[in-house]
């Protein structure tokens, strides 16, 4: 438990260091929770429900996200398929173009923040972030609470 508390601390902040003076994003003025919804739509249009479910938010809120992006024309609702009465959400041509620069600064950022790293380094990093990632998928659904676990040093300790 220690060890995790510890990497949720490690990524806000390297998710503050990445945000940090980013003047140059258009996405920094929008909320995070239309800016999430966004990154959602940014892989393809999706159903609210889907979008809801794969937030963590209800429904209502939902779509309270999605009219306030939609008056700003990041996102239209769509019609899906065959069944009008499904509708979707899509990012608008604005929307995608705030996203596609919104991911290029990341993107910079991140490079940058390579750059002081040696090869082996950067190597490291990438193949434990891809770890990770595969392990939150392997586990997505369980919501177990570790008993504490003393048989691993603390990351800090790790690392040193």
């Amino acid at each position: 438990m220690e060890q995790a508390q510890t990497m949720a601390t490690l990524l806000h902040d390297l998710l503050r260091q990445l945000a940090a003076g980013t003047e140059d994003d258009p996405a920094v003025e929008l909320p995070l929770a239309q800016l999430r919804v966004c990154s959602v739509l940014h892989q393809g249009p999706r159903s609210m429900s889907a979008i809801s479910r794969e937030l963590g938010v209800s429904l209502s809120a939902m779509t309270q996200i999605a009219d306030r992006l939609e008056r700003t024309e990041l996102v239209q609702r769509i019609a899906r398929g065959d069944d009008r009465r499904v509708r979707c959400l899509q990012l608008t041509e604005r929307g995608e173009k705030i996203m596609r620069l919104h991911k290029d600064v990341r993107v910079r950022r991140i490079a940058t923040a390579l750059e002081h790293l040696n090869p082996a380094a950067r190597n490291g990093v990438t193949a434990a972030l891809q770890t990770m990632v595969q392990a939150c998928i392997a586990t997505k659904g369980q919501d177990k609470h570790p008993k504490e676990d003393h048989s691993h040093p603390p990351v800090s300790e790790a690392i040193l």
